[in-house]
């Protein structure tokens, strides 16, 4: 289990980038816009620069719903590997055996 200010934080995270996402969208719309006066662009750059660093989608971590584990995650699934085959082996995922030869 990881530890509770691991998974906080990142809920925090993830929070700040919904709030931020279409002014953060807009920003940067803006700042690569070559039609614009090079003055806007910058000053876009600069009121990109002042937003919080964690409403960067980018500093999100990917983390295990069930136990927040950060490493062998699955995406589909949104779990690490280790519960994916706890499950598994109790019959809990359906379609999923595990397997032996």
């Amino acid at each position: 289990m990881a530890k509770t200010s691991s998974i906080e934080k990142n809920k925090r995270r993830r929070k700040l980038v919904d709030q931020y996402a279409d002014k953060r969208q807009r920003l940067k719309a803006l700042a690569e816009d070559r039609s614009k006066p090079t003055e806007e662009r910058f000053a876009a750059r600069l009121k990109l620069a002042e937003l919080p660093r964690n409403s960067s989608k980018t500093r999100i971590r990917n983390r295990c719903e069930i136990t927040g584990r950060p490493r062998g995650y699955y995406r589909k699934l949104k779990m690490c590997r280790n519960q994916l085959r706890e499950l598994a082996s109790n019959g809990l995922i359906p379609g999923m055996v595990k397997s032996s030869w």
